[in-house]
């Protein structure tokens, strides 16, 4: 290699590197920017679409062994209330559980909630499969009443979801639009007292919330499994099973959504919050099992590609995060091997030409470590301008570990590429924390 490759090659691995941040001041913007800037183009664009806004509302609650959690989601998701004149009911599906959940549920006495028992052995197929026999409970009572389908929407929210009181209201508004066939909301983490709860929130409630802010204005929104709200017609031209067996059954129900020209909403007005995972092995198959879903999604490319209803910037943006999980895994094992040979070369007396002294390879370990600080320090203080509801010195311990959680996720890539390529498709559902008891409405 001459010296003129060795200069190309630097600048071309520091441009890969450099290129992380440089991404995430673009989508700070977002952040602070979109969500204000175009909140009377959104309004306006709904009012200007029709009057679809929704009449009925389903809220799905799968429940599989949620005996920790259950009774204050159902609680919480009987609190919902939509504008004036709608009705809000809630549909737990007990997936098969073996726990007290049957229990729990049967000591709600609610009009508005309805408990769907699900047996072996057509229980315990997959979260996809719970909700797909909810689903077509709600096709078959809303052709009953006589409803049309699109006035009707079905949300979702998880085991330990709660919803905030403004979150059918907001959906409501968003789905004036006839367009718009679904909406996701902001998820947040509830128990942050623990530092990777505050990590984890750090993750949804400033990052993730960029990234959909992002895609609201390029209309590539993606569909979360917690806070993800259907139009009930949308759902109908998926078929009698819109949700899969993929491991990310949520991301690829909005890939279909897109394909078939239907728009998606996010609204950070509202919000659902979760658990965060709290235990190292635990949160890693949780990754892990994110990763291999979007690994599966990949099949949707050539779909994506061909479709004349995805304009060519979306379609970059979705080939974005479809293909990451790919070049991350890549892209580390590169660097990695580059410090690693740079460090040894230099150990024996023979540096490679990119790094020929011991000063070059330490400008090189600081820049990465700059590179790697530098995003969760920004995402801390956009956490802080945005909602305000942690301490300083949390949200700074939160960005320094952000490094560490990151590498967890790059070995969590690695385990799904190893069980996408052996075939392995089985998994083991989330444990919950137990919880203080809610009071249920009346």
């Amino acid at each position: 290699m001459t010296a003129s490759d060795s200069w190309l090659f630097a600048v071309g691995g520091y441009a890969v590197l450099l290129a992380w941040p440089i991404t995430t001041v673009v989508l700070v913007w977002f952040a602070l920017r979109y969500n204000g800037t175009h909140r009377a183009k959104t309004v306006n664009r709904s009012v200007a679409g029709g009057n679809g806004r929704p009449e009925h509302f389903w809220i799905i609650v799968p429940a599989l062994n949620e005996e920790a959690v259950v009774a204050n989601t159902v609680g919480a998701a009987l609190k919902l209330r939509g504008p004036s004149g709608t009705l809000s009911r809630v549909l737990v599906v007990d997936d098969g559980s073996d726990d007290r959940t049957p229990e729990v549920l049967a000591a709600i006495d609610h009009p508005r909630l309805h408990v769907m028992r699900r047996d072996l052995p057509e229980a315990r197929q997959g979260k996809g499969e719970a909700l797909n026999a909810a689903y077509r409970h709600i096709s078959m009572l809303t052709t009953q009443a006589g409803v049309a389908p699109e006035k009707v929407v079905v949300g979702i929210i998880d085991g330990d979801g709660q919803g905030s009181e403004n979150i059918l209201v907001e959906i409501s508004r968003l789905m004036r639009d006839e367009r718009i066939g679904a909406a996701q909301v902001q998820v947040r983490i509830r128990n942050r007292n623990k530092l990777l709860g505050a990590v984890q929130d750090l993750e949804f409630g400033a990052i993730v919330d960029a990234c959909q802010n992002m895609r609201d204005a390029l209309d590539t929104v993606g569909l979360g499994g917690n806070g993800q709200f259907s139009r009930l017609s949308t759902l109908q031209k998926l078929g009698t099973a819109p949700w899969s067996s993929c491991l990310v059954e949520d991301m690829e129900l909005g890939l279909r959504m897109h394909l078939n020209g239907d728009g998606i909403r996010y609204t950070s007005r509202a919000s659902v919050t979760q658990q965060a995972v709290v235990d190292v092995r635990r949160l890693t198959r949780q990754r892990t099992r994110w990763a291999q879903g979007n690994m599966q999604c990949a099949r949707y490319l050539g779909k994506l590609f061909s479709s004349p209803r995805v304009a060519r910037i979306a379609l970059a943006e979705m080939l974005h995060y479809l293909l990451s999980p790919w070049a991350n895994a890549m892209i580390t094992v590169l660097l990695i091997g580059t410090g690693i040979a740079g460090f040894g070369g230099l150990l024996i007396g023979h540096p490679i030409v990119f790094i020929p002294t011991w000063e070059a390879l330490a400008l090189s370990f600081g820049v990465w470590v700059g590179v790697t600080t530098f995003p969760g320090l920004l995402w801390a203080a956009v956490h802080q301008r945005k909602h305000g509801d942690e301490g300083v010195g949390r949200m700074l311990t939160a960005a320094l570990a952000y490094p560490a959680f990151l590498i967890l996720g790059l070995a969590a890539t690695y385990r799904a590429l190893g069980r996408q390529a052996s075939g392995r498709q089985a998994w083991a559902k989330t444990e919950r924390l137990v919880e203080e008891p809610l009071a249920l409405p009346a």
